[in-house]
C-alpha cells in the first residue's frame, strides 16, 4: 500500500530558484507532494485556502521586501497553526531577520548555501521538530553561543578575582545607568547611606585598579573599568525595582 504523501506549497519569487526547489522535492524528497507554488503573497493566500498543505516552504525575500515573509509566517501561525513552516532563504547575512521569523512561528530555517534542502531536514519539521537549521546557520549559532558562554565565564572569574559582592554589583550597575549616590542609597535593596557608598566606591577603585592608576579615578572611570573587566554585562544593564 502506497504511503500517504505530505502536501507542500512553495513560496519563492525567483522563477529559476522555484524550478530548482521543485526539482529538489521531486528527486530528493519523494514523500512530499508539491500541491502548489506562489511567487507573491497575493498568489499565496488563495492557494492555501483552496488546498490545505501540511507544510509551507517559504522564501523570506519576496518582491524585494525582506519583511513580507515574516508577516506571512506570523499570519500562518495564527490562522493555520497545524501547517508547518520551513524557511528557505538566501538572506544569509541578515541575522535579525532569522530572529524575527523564528519569533513569528517558523519551525526552522534553511539557508540557500551549503547542503541546501535535504529530506532529513524536511522530515524533521514534518515530525514536529522545532528549530531545524542546516549547517551554515548552525555554524553561526554555535559561534554566537560559544562567545556568550566565554563572556559569562570571564564575568564569573572577574567577580571571584575582584571579590565582588551583590552590593558592589548593584552599586556599579546603577552608576552605569546614571544614578547618583543619593538615588542608589534610596534603592530598596541597598541598605547603605551616601557616606557608605562613597567608601565602597573608594574600596572598589582600590580593588579594580593598580596602585599607579588609582589617582583621580571618578565614578565614570570606575564604571568603564567594571565593563572592561566584564564585572558588568553591557547587555544586561537594567535598574532594580525602586
Amino acid at each position: 500500500m502506497e504511503e500517504k504523501k505530505f502536501k507542500v506549497i512553495i513560496v519563492e519569487d525567483v522563477k529559476l530558484e522555484l524550478k530548482g526547489t521543485e526539482e529538489i522535492f521531486r528527486h530528493e524528497i519523494p514523500d512530499a507532494e508539491v500541491i502548489g507554488t506562489a511567487m507573491t503573497e497575493q498568489e499565496f493566500w488563495p492557494l492555501i485556502e483552496s488546498g490545505r498543505p501540511d507544510m509551507v516552504l517559504l522564501d523570506l525575500g519576496l518582491g524585494g521586501s525582506t519583511t513580507i515573509g515574516v508577516e506571512i509566517c506570523r499570519r500562518l501561525s495564527k490562522e493555520y497553526p497545524d501547517v508547518h513552516v520551513l524557511i528557505f532563504t538566501g538572506e544569509i547575512l541578515n541575522e535579525k531577520l532569522w530572529v524575527d521569523v523564528l519569533d513569528a512561528g517558523a519551525d526552522g530555517i534553511i539557508l540557500k548555501t551549503g547542503e541546501l534542502l535535504t529530506q532529513t531536514d524536511v522530515q524533521a519539521v514534518m515530525d514536529g521538530k522545532r528549530l531545524v537549521f542546516n549547517y551554515p546557520i548552525l555554524e553561526k549559532i554555535v559561534a554566537r553561543f560559544r562567545r556568550a558562554v566565554l563572556n559569562d565565564a570571564k564575568r564569573q572569574e572577574a567577580i571571584i578575582s575582584y571579590d565582588i559582592d551583590e552590593y558592589d554589583e548593584r552599586f556599579l550597575r546603577h552608576l552605569a545607568l546614571g544614578y547618583t549616590k543619593d538615588m542608589i542609597a534610596n534603592l530598596k535593596g541597598m541598605p547603605f547611606g551616601v557616606k557608605s557608598l562613597e567608601k565602597r566606591q573608594n574600596d572598589l577603585v582600590g580593588r579594580l585598579f593598580a596602585p599607579a592608576e588609582r589617582s583621580g579615578v571618578n565614578a565614570t572611570r570606575l564604571v568603564v573599568r567594571a565593563l572592561e573587566l566584564r564585572i558588568l554585562d553591557v547587555d544586561n544593564l537594567e535598574p532594580d525595582d525602586e
